[in-house]
């Protein structure tokens, strides 16, 4: 481990942990909710913007419609991106060392119609953590990164290599048009660290992900109080239900030879929702003549995902031809967010691995865990696509994606701490 490193980042971070603590509340009381095909970002964005104002650290704010006209193919076309802002910082290196990224993501997922304890956008703190929705995912990992550049400029600190900062827009529902906007305007670095929230685990690799709606319709709502046969799909949704459960299982049996091969369930297939009717008040009682199934799969960095959604398909065809009632009302394949995100693997003796675990190691005092992350993210695209070694690590918290998210504040500023350390170590 590197001697004093620990101490010396915790004396250049601990000034700002009042600072820091009131600018995650304030982001996380600001609405930047995204929904498909908009989001809201920007507000939240601009308190960012002032933040680092005060701190002395220069931005730019900037809008990310320019990339449904750069002809990229990677973004998507059911996006719309104008008054979409991101925000890149950075602290100039001498030139002499390499470059490292540090990127987040400021949207968030909607609320849900779940009853939250407190309200989403409380942030509120109490028994260590900062409770609302976003904060753990992943509020709390752009203000570990802004930690980092308020202090080496609080400190005067001019590092060997250039250190970047980006909050992007559109990472959730597997957009990316943040991190496409970013790299197409501000060009590439020597290295990237996305501080979704590990746990203070360094995550080396990435999942791939493709939702999918697999609808039937099926019979005559007119059929309804009268002498007609009322057909259902219901009922028969319930063997579709089966023939996911059959490809999970078969996906279950499927072995990494990377970074998940000690994951008990290396690429889960998932429901996340089933539509039949609905249950309030305000709907009648009827028979359903719809009913839908959204499934979401996983897919190990090392698969052709593509190929392998063609043989997920395939097979949901050969059942449709197998069952009398999908023969008449054929089951609808309709991705949900166009086309898959792609998952990416650093490898385990890579430099930045290495400094990554010895800064870890220096302010955590004892000796990281280094895994692989239980969800796709924007590192597929900064690795894969963009070129730029990319690993994750940040805050530990709970309830990302539903109620009563919260991150714990100890673990942002811990995060922000191994970052600076990395930061330093690697530009040399």
């Amino acid at each position: 481990m590197m001697d004093g490193v620990g101490a010396e980042v915790r004396k250049l971070i601990r000034p700002l942990q009042a600072d820091l603590k009131r600018l995650l509340q304030e982001l996380v009381r600001t609405n930047s909710v995204a929904s498909p095909p908009d989001g809201n970002e920007t507000p939240a964005q601009q308190v960012l913007q002032v933040f680092f104002r005060e701190h002395g650290v220069k931005s730019v704010l900037y809008d990310t419609a320019f990339i449904e006209k750069s002809g990229n193919a990677l973004v998507r076309k059911n996006r719309r991106y104008r008054g979409r802002k991101n925000l890149h910082a950075h602290v100039s290196g001498t030139g002499r060392g390499k470059s490292l990224l540090l990127n987040g993501h400021m949207d968030t997922v909607p609320p849900g119609v779940s009853a939250w304890s407190r309200s989403p956008w409380s942030g509120q703190s109490g028994d260590g953590r900062i409770h609302g929705l976003g904060a753990f995912d992943m509020k709390g990992g752009v203000v570990a990164n802004a930690a980092v550049l308020c202090a080496l400029v609080r400190a005067g600190i001019r590092p060997s290599g250039d250190v970047l900062f980006e909050s992007v827009v559109d990472e959730e529902w597997g957009g990316g048009g943040g991190t496409i906007a970013a790299r197409l305007r501000s060009g590439s670095a020597d290295a990237c660290v996305i501080s979704e929230g590990t746990q203070l685990e360094i995550y080396r690799a990435t999942r791939g992900g493709f939702t999918v709606d697999l609808i039937v319709d099926a019979g005559d709502t007119s059929g309804y109080f009268s002498k007609s046969e009322v057909v259902s799909p219901a009922i028969a949704i319930g063997r579709l239900l089966g023939w996911v459960d059959r490809c999970a299982k078969r996906r279950a049996r499927l072995k990494s030879t990377g970074a998940y091969k000690t994951f008990s369930d290396p690429v889960p297939v998932q429901v996340l929702a089933i539509e039949a009717n609905g249950l309030g008040r305000e709907i009648p009682l009827s028979v359903p003549s719809r009913a839908t199934v959204r499934v979401y799969f996983q897919f190990l960095p090392e698969e052709d995902v593509d190929t392998v959604i063609d043989g997920i398909h395939a097979d949901l065809v050969e059942f449709s031809k197998a069952d009398k009632f999908f023969q008449k009302y054929p089951i609808q394949w309709v991705p949900l967010l166009g086309g898959p995100l792609y998952g990416h693997e650093l490898a385990l003796d890579h430099p930045l691995t290495r400094c990554m675990a010895e800064s870890a190691g220096a302010v955590l005092q004892r000796k990281p865990v280094v895994t692989a992350a239980p969800y796709p993210c924007d590192a597929g695209l900064i690795h894969r696509d963009f070129g730029i070694p990319t690993l994750l690590f940040g805050p530990c918290g709970a309830g990302a994606h539903n109620v009563d998210e919260y991150v714990e504040f100890g673990s942002v500023l811990r995060t922000a701490e191994v970052l600076l350390a990395a930061a330093l170590t690697w530009n040399g």
